[in-house]
């Protein structure tokens, strides 16, 4: 049982990023779940689809949810990460 959830984990991080990658978009919810999956084990893969992600918002191919929020004055620096 816990290898089969560990398993799931692992996927969840390169969908989530999927995800962004392909609408563009990185919700407030997207970047909490990936910090808590980041806090687990995960593999190469998931590693590589994270710094994807990073570069993607780096060069404005996805935008993210927080620094919209942070940029009007609804959210914090601390709730930031990616």
């Amino acid at each position: 049982m816990f290898r089969f959830l560990w398993v799931i984990a692992m996927f969840l991080i390169r969908e989530v990023v999927q995800q962004a990658l392909t609408t563009g978009y990185l919700t407030v919810e997207a970047e909490e779940q990936l910090r808590h999956l980041l806090q687990k084990k995960y593999d190469l893969d998931d590693l590589d689809a994270f710094v994807n992600l990073q570069q993607a918002a780096m060069s404005g191919l996805v935008k993210q949810e927080s620094r919209e929020l942070r940029i009007s004055g609804q959210i914090s620096l601390s709730n930031s990460t990616v």
